[in-house]
């Protein structure tokens, strides 16, 4: 019996995924990947990007520029839903421009009646009083939510607006086995205000004492092509670099989580300032130590149970050798990464939620 083009139509759900995608940023690539493994059956997706052609190709999916609000919008219209995917997009520090453009996607959908899912978001920081207005509004308009962490779940009760809280999605990501025993120090490390020319100073200090006195190479692996890719040769240039350090470091480039991975299972500690640095880490089992310049890296170092240095604090060279000395070699407990990895099952329900409401129209 030949299907007709009404129940095709219908048969063929599709969800706009919005989100920092396409950036060359790792971390959001595995918020992608692993949004992509929970569609539900009977749904296709289009994901805003920013380099279309990438994602396109690597994931198998339609794509629309996310530079383009009218594009967007434009998709949004052939969509049944649409699902704000990982990271924390409702926020004002990158600007209020940006939050105005996620406003308009949610207004535009709840204008149609579509769903409106936020999914494994953090929320904040909302430094201004007009983005707490905007973003309670917004809140009040969504049809669902999950959060990743117990701080934006807060915020978002101060808001008007309460909601199941999981851990970060990308820790339901598949597991690699550690195989970094004596193995190089991995540094998944960024540009930040916190840090500014002497600033690195004790950080890099530390660092070149663990590798002499362990004699590990140090890997540099960074996260964000834009932003991470060159900082070993920017230090270096700067004369920030002790001389044994650069002597013992060099970068690799990953082209995708898994690589990333991959490079981490291999080593004898991963210290990361990078949140999803720090996740993929763990879950290939490597000893992990956190930098932490937002509450998100804190947070995610307190329930893995590493050590972890507030870049806002005062850095002695001599503490963080004690910590990193510490860690190294010494897997974070398994028990940890299993109620981890557990806790990512509230977004992935909350998804197959929004998909049954919207096959039941």
């Amino acid at each position: 019996m030949r299907e007709t083009r009404q129940e095709g139509e219908k048969a063929r759900r599709q969800l706009l995924l919005v989100g920092y995608y396409g950036e060359h940023n790792l971390g959001d690539d595995a918020l992608l990947e692993v949004l992509l493994g929970h569609m539900p059956a009977g749904f296709t997706a289009t994901v805003t990007a920013y380099d279309t052609d990438l994602v396109r190709q690597r994931f198998r999916v339609d794509t629309v520029q996310r530079r383009s609000l009218a594009q967007v919008l434009k998709a949004l219209n052939r969509c049944d839903g649409l699902v704000l995917g990982g990271g924390s997009l409702l926020q004002d520090s990158t600007s209020f421009r940006s939050l105005l453009y996620y406003a308009a996607l949610i207004f535009a959908a709840r204008l149609e009646a579509k769903p409106v899912l936020l999914w494994g978001q953090g929320l904040g920081p909302l430094r201004r009083r007009p983005s707490r207005i905007l973003v309670g509004h917004l809140l009040s308009l969504v049809t669902a939510v999950s959060w990743r962490d117990q701080e934006s779940a807060a915020l978002a009760r101060k808001l008007g607006r309460d909601g199941p809280v999981g851990s970060d999605p990308v820790w339901a990501l598949p597991a690699q086995p550690w195989r970094g025993s004596g193995g190089p120090l991995v540094l998944c490390l960024r540009p930040t205000k916190e840090l500014q020319g002497s600033t690195w100073r004790p950080y890099l200090q530390a660092l070149d004492q663990l590798a002499r006195l362990q004699d590990r190479e140090v890997i540099w692996l960074p996260f964000h092509a834009a932003q991470d890719r060159g900082l070993l040769e920017q230090l270096d240039q700067q004369q920030l670099l002790p001389a044994g350090l650069a002597g013992r470091s060099r970068e690799v480039l990953a082209e995708r989580p898994s690589e990333a991975m991959a490079v981490a299972s291999g080593a004898g500690l991963v210290v990361a300032m990078r949140l999803h640095g720090l996740i993929l880490a763990a879950l290939a089992g490597a000893p992990c130590a956190a930098l932490s310049y937002d509450p998100k890296v804190q947070a995610a170092a307190d329930g893995l149970g590493c050590p972890c240095h507030s870049l806002d604090a005062m850095a002695a060279p001599a503490e963080l050798l004690a910590a990193w000395s510490g860690a190294l070699d010494s897997p974070p407990a398994v028990a940890r990464l299993a109620a981890l990895r557990q806790q990512t099952e509230v977004h992935r329900q909350q998804l197959h939620d929004l998909a049954n409401q919207i096959a039941a129209r």
